[in-house]
């Protein structure tokens, strides 16, 4: 009798994606519930290159209307608009997304940093675009700031986030958040509840299930 193939769920995100703060509690009530076959990879998606100029005007209109919108549809999801005026909002996510993989590299802190990043920008308007916010958020996980610094300033983060970036792009994901799942050649999208993990997680079992017939 052969073993199946690994199953892999991947979780693709950006730490500074909107819709990706408002999956948060159902993705972790999700992850609980995942099956103990399943191999779980978590990839950032890279919303924004860098960028050092301001935010556009009707681009900083776009994402606040996003953020309203995320409130109506998504019930206690909490955003601090006070950001938009006590920052200058750039649009550029790698600085957060590189910020991520370092704290992966350096104390295996992923889940944390993005968490720490989401809590900056959404609660505490204070703008993960900027190396000193980050520096402060991995110093507040217990990773050395020094070190962090230099690491976050390094060619070699800037190379892993674009073969982080290439592998979203192999597996076919555009937009974040996504679950996708794969086996083999067998690979499927997993339609987002951004309430309740139970249709995610039947959608998982399933193409599991079929796996083994």
């Amino acid at each position: 009798m052969h073993d199946s193939p690994p199953v892999t769920l991947y979780y693709v995100h950006d730490p500074m994606c909107s819709w990706c703060w408002g999956f948060r509690p159902t993705w972790l009530s999700l992850k609980q519930q995942l099956p103990n076959e399943l191999q779980l990879m978590t990839l950032v998606g890279g919303l924004a290159p860098d960028n050092e100029e301001p935010m556009e005007d009707t681009m900083r209109e776009f994402l606040q209307e996003t953020w309203r919108r995320i409130q109506q549809q998504i019930p206690g999801t909490e955003f601090n608009f006070d950001f938009w005026t006590s920052n200058t909002p750039r649009r550029s996510t790698y600085p957060a997304c590189r910020a991520v993989i370092a704290a992966r590299q350096l104390a295996d802190e992923e889940e944390q940093m993005t968490y720490g990043i989401q809590q900056a920008y959404y609660l505490h308007a204070r703008n993960p675009s900027d190396l000193d916010t980050l520096v402060d958020i991995a110093s507040s996980l217990g990773i050395n700031p020094g070190q962090f610094r230099v690491v976050m300033e390094s060619e070699e983060i800037q190379q892993s986030l674009n073969s982080e970036l290439s592998r979203v792009r192999s597996i076919g994901i555009q937009s974040f958040p996504s679950l996708l799942i794969q086996q083999h050649s067998r690979q499927q999208v997993i339609p987002l509840n951004y309430r309740t993990a139970a249709p995610m997680l039947q959608e998982i079992h399933h193409f599991i299930f079929k796996g083994k017939h």
